[in-house]
């Protein structure tokens, strides 16, 4: 199974991953992890990375290309991949396509995890961290019986600096004026499955499931 999982931040794309990676036994391969490991290892495309890095550059579609190319060519991406993170535009969508016709290694499916921008809101603004569990709760979602439980223990719900909502809404426009054309790709090659995202995690992955079989 060779799948991209499309979804906006909050929309549940590493939680839905992971389940599917240890059921399929298929890695989940992550842009950024794939950067790291590429520089780490000191592949030929992770030396070009890394001296564009370097240089405070961002590092080039081709290069990005050449890194997946090197990572799905190892033994544990022999029966398939989670592709996260990439594609991001139109562009790459394309340069994906042309490296896995040359592979032999055409997608099964382009997955989008499809949330309510208002819930997904929620999702993000309302997060919170129990200062005494590091347990992560949410103000809108937790059950109110968890919430007073860490204040009740003398605890504090905290807030990461950048879940605010301006900051949330900014990264929501940039995801919409990115991936919505990457979306588009996918439809008109009937290759695009959209999974309806709100519910409870194991209500998400049935569906998921069911798109996928």
């Amino acid at each position: 199974m060779r799948i991209i999982l499309l979804g906006a931040p909050g929309s549940g794309k590493g939680t839905q991953a992971k389940r599917l990676m240890k059921d399929r036994e298929i890695p989940q391969i992550s842009t950024g992890d794939m950067l790291r490991a590429a520089v780490a290892s000191g592949t030929e495309f992770g030396q070009k990375a890394k001296a564009i890095m370097d240089a405070g550059q961002l590092v080039s579609d081709d290069i990005m290309i050449g890194i997946i190319r090197e990572r799905i060519a190892e033994p544990d991406a022999e029966n398939g991949f989670i592709l996260d993170g990439f594609p991001r535009t139109s562009q790459q969508a394309s340069d994906l396509e042309a490296l896995l016709a040359e592979l032999d290694k055409p997608l099964d499916a382009a997955v989008l995890l499809d949330v309510d921008f208002s819930v997904l809101m929620k999702r993000l603004t309302g997060r919170r961290t129990c200062s005494l569990t590091g347990k992560l709760l949410n103000v809108y979602f937790s059950p109110q019986e968890e919430l007073d439980a860490v204040t009740e223990a003398g605890g504090e719900l905290i807030q990461r600096e950048d879940d605010n909502e301006d900051t949330i809404s900014s990264r929501l426009d940039v995801y919409r004026e990115q991936t919505e054309p990457v979306i588009e790709f996918y439809r008109e090659r009937d290759a695009l499955k959209t999974v309806q995202a709100e519910g409870s995690v194991d209500e998400v992955y049935e569906r998921l499931l069911a798109a996928l079989d």
